[in-house]
């Protein structure tokens, strides 16, 4: 799928699957095209070129309300004149009555009408139960507080059951501590309805624990698919393993010399590959202090309670560099000290000049 905005191209041949119960993390940096795949698949834009399919259908010419596809903004999207019950109850209403049933006094008294009100009443409320506004239900959206109306928003959602749900940044204006509770709920629900969800996000945090598969994008382009635990210790490009991951990865740039040897400021590491330049990637848990190795100079000692974050430079090449080590290694370190760093070999992860990771039959220990 491709889509552009004038002469900038946005969507650079994207192609994702969801399957069925399956839930979907499109996560990337703001402008990275990921709110605008989701708009296209729920209708809002166009492509430019591609096919949209849900549950086998092309539904790439159908207007949004033919899609069967229930969506999740930011913003909320709620009705400000309606209650928290009747925000709840549109898509059931618009689905359940017609024209002449959904109006305020008369409707109730037409054939057929009064049955259809009492069972949208009745799931409204279990979904509002089950998301914790049954007490609410009376209520505007302007008596509600920011996480409240988000669960509003997910609750109708929720009721329609459609083919599949898109969730564009729902968490974004809650606070740290309503997001982790939120993000629980929105899996629940993903879970009790079996549909495929698709939901974008920033927060690689959100991504990686909410997730069945997170797909990275960056520049247009999607650049791996994998389960969070994939994209972390196996990411297939250097920007995705440079944007999962906190502290991130350490970076260094070496060569791979005419012996195969992989060397860092001259000095081999203990690797071998092709010969040429490569990146050398450590995750922060994978680098110790050790007898020899990678010469730095300690700049600052972290102490988070369950881990010590040890800020060092590389003196050789002045590359900035972070270790995670377990609270007990904390005694004896301090700013200014000079260490030798080691690493897990099988933990390291070398890419080519091109930012694509070395497949591992490329790559051997010294």
């Amino acid at each position: 799928m491709a889509r552009r905005f004038g002469a900038q191209p946005v969507l650079k041949g994207v192609s994702l699957q969801v399957a069925a119960g399956e839930f979907v993390a499109l996560l990337g940096p703001s402008g990275c095209g990921k709110s605008t795949l989701m708009r296209i698949i729920a209708g809002i834009e166009q492509p430019d070129s591609g096919r949209i399919l849900i549950q086998g259908r092309d539904v790439t010419a159908l207007r949004p309300a033919a899609r069967d596809v229930a969506m999740v903004f930011q913003s909320y999207a709620l009705y400000p004149h309606l209650t928290v019950a009747e925000n709840i109850a549109v898509p059931l209403a618009m689905r359940r009555l017609s024209a002449a049933q959904r109006l305020p006094l008369l409707g109730g008294l037409l054939p057929g009408a009064r049955a259809a009100r009492g069972a949208i009443a009745a799931e409204v409320r279990a979904a509002a139960e089950s998301l914790g506004l049954g007490a609410l239900l009376a209520r505007r959206p302007g008596q509600l507080s920011g996480g409240q109306r988000q669960r509003v928003a997910l609750a109708r959602a929720m009721v329609r059951r459609p083919a599949a749900f898109l969730m564009d940044e729902p968490l974004s204006n809650l606070d740290a501590a309503l997001r982790v509770h939120t993000r629980r709920e929105i899996v629940g629900i993903h879970r009790r309805a079996g549909c495929a969800t698709l939901y974008v996000t920033h927060d690689q945090s959100e991504a990686m624990t909410m997730a069945d598969r997170v797909a990275v994008m960056q520049g247009g382009e999607i650049l791996q698919v994998a389960s969070p635990e994939a994209i972390y210790a196996d990411p297939a490009d250097l920007r995705v393993a440079a944007f999962i991951g906190s502290p991130r990865i350490n970076t260094l740039a070496a060569e791979a010399g005419a012996d195969g040897l992989v060397r860092v400021a001259g000095r081999p590491i203990g690797l071998r590959t092709t010969p040429g330049p490569v990146t050398l990637g450590l995750r922060p848990e994978a680098l110790f202090p050790a007898a020899q190795g990678l010469a730095v100079r300690v700049e600052a000692v972290e102490f988070l309670g369950d881990a010590v974050l040890l800020h060092a430079r590389h003196e050789p090449c002045g590359t900035a560099l972070v270790l995670r080590l377990p609270p007990e290694r904390r005694a004896g370190l301090a700013a200014g000290q000079k260490l030798a760093l080691g690493f897990e070999p099988d933990r390291a992860l070398l890419f080519g000049a091109d930012g694509r990771r070395l497949p591992a039959r490329d790559v051997a220990y010294a």
